[in-house]
Formats: structure tokens, sequence, C-alpha cells
């Protein structure tokens, strides 16, 4: 399996840059940033670690914008791939999300790909006018949208929360840009990235993955996609050596390591000590 590293970014502490050369020059293979566009202070949306309208901590309020970050990480690597654990397309206008994607993509030498979410946070969609109950909608066919753009010499298209006419976008993808939903695991949700995206990334919250795993996959076999979905795990728990060999037996391809919010010294003490922990360098 590939090793991921995701930080919550945020306006303190270490750069997006800094820390995704760090991670390039030990041996990871994708980088990975978060995004809420901002945090209503007036809030009924639960969150899914407290299970109730209060935030684990201020990083939410802090976040910083995950197409820029990438780009700056970008510049400062070569080879790392590029990540987002979660987007929130619905909350850009998706003309211009595709065009900001396909750009960084290009500038990167094609290693964008998109970890994106439906949104649990839905005062913050409710600002975007994303209706909740909506939600999968409007991000299957921002999805639509997006991929039509990077793919059409003239593209177009007409649906209920996006539409244009016959247009001219570049630059285009050299190759398709995959799509990972992070969800909690359930059937509905399955059934959405079967019909719809390239694969799962699991929550922190995530119970059973090694059943939801074999739920995918039939899902994904029902949908009559062919080869098999990325999966990638979330780490949020110190994985046992079986769930590491029973993982990899059900075709996780990657999984992504957290580092703690902390000083640029320390963050970085601690990214030795996993990068030794998994045999990087």
């Amino acid at each position: 399996m590939r090793n991921g590293l995701v930080l919550f970014t945020s306006d303190r502490g270490i750069t997006p840059a800094a820390l995704g050369a760090a991670a390039e020059e030990r041996g990871f293979d994708t980088f990975y940033v978060p995004e809420h566009t901002h945090i209503p202070v007036k809030r009924t949306a639960a969150h899914p670690g407290t299970g109730d309208e209060t935030l684990p901590d201020d990083r939410y309020l802090r976040t910083l914008d995950p197409w820029v970050s990438l780009a700056t990480v970008a510049q400062a690597t070569s080879r790392i791939r590029l990540s987002t654990a979660v987007a929130l397309p619905v909350e850009s206008d998706p003309i211009t999300l595709a065009k900001q994607i396909a750009t960084l993509d290009h500038l990167s030498g094609g290693r964008v790909d998109i970890g994106a979410g439906f949104g649990w946070n839905t005062d913050e969609l409710a600002d975007h006018h994303v209706p909740a109950d909506r939600r999968r909608t409007v991000l299957r066919e921002y999805v639509e949208a997006m991929r039509a753009l990077w793919t059409q010499e003239e593209a177009s298209y007409d649906g209920e929360f996006v539409s244009f006419g016959p247009s001219w976008a570049y630059p285009k993808p050299a190759r398709h840009i995959p799509l990972v939903i992070g969800a909690g695991g359930g059937p509905k949700t399955f059934r959405w990235i079967a019909e719809n995206a390239d694969g799962w990334m699991t929550t922190p919250t995530q119970q059973d993955i090694s059943g939801q795993i074999e739920a995918l996959k039939k899902a994904w076999a029902d949908a009559g996609r062919s080869g098999a979905p990325e999966i990638r795990i979330l780490i949020a728990f110190k994985p046992s050596p079986e769930d590491l060999s029973a993982w990899a037996e059900q075709g996780a391809t990657e999984l992504i390591w957290g580092v703690p919010d902390r000083s640029p010294d320390e963050v970085l003490a601690s990214l030795d000590r996993l990068a030794g922990r998994l045999g990087l360098g």
C-alpha cells in the first residue's frame, strides 16, 4: 500500500509547502489538505466526532484554501501526489473550480487527485446556497460538469444546479483525475461512489473497515464497474499488523497518516518517527 500524509492546515504552525517537501524527501506518496471556507458562528450541524454542534478545536476556523495550499506544495516538490482530505466542491463555482484544479494539475505535471466530501457542516453549506437534503445531487452535477470541461473540446452541461452552454476551457488534464469520496461507509454512500466516483476514503470515526470494504466492492460490482475501487484508509487509531494485512489483502491502496498541529520542529520530528516506523526515507 502507498502511504499518504495529511496536514490539517491553518494560519499557524508549519506551512503546507514545508511539510509537503519534507514528506516527499521521506518517501511519502501523497500529500493531503482539508477544506472549510468558513464556520458560521450560529451552528446546528453536529460534528461527526463530537456528536453535537461543538468543534474538537479551532483549526476548523483557520483552514487554508486547499488549492492555493497545494499549489505551494507543487512548487516545492517534484514527485509527491497532491490531494484533499477532504475538499468540498459544492462550496465553489464549478466552472471556476474546474479551471483551478486543471491548472494545478497542468503546472504540477499531472499530480492532482481529489478527495471530496458531501459536507457534514450543513450550516456552512447553507451559506453557499446548497440544500442539505440535495447535497449529493449537487456534488454529482459538479463532478459531471467538471469532467465535461476537462474532457470535451466544446463542453456543456444542463442540470438542476449547474448549467452552461457549449464552451472552450483549457488546460485539459493529461489523464483522468481520480475522485475518491471521504464519507462514512454505508449502502447509500457506496452506491453513489460506484455510480459517480473512483473510490472511497474512510473517516476518522469509521468502524469495521474490512467489512465496509467488502460492501463497497459488492456495490462496485453491482453497478457494473470494471476493475476495483480506490480504497484509502485515514488512520485514526494505531492499526495492528492483522489490520494492515487484512486491508492489503482486500485491495486497499493507501494509508493516510496525520501529523500533529504543533510547531514546525515538533511536526518534523513526528514525521521522522512516522517515516521510521513505516520504513520510508
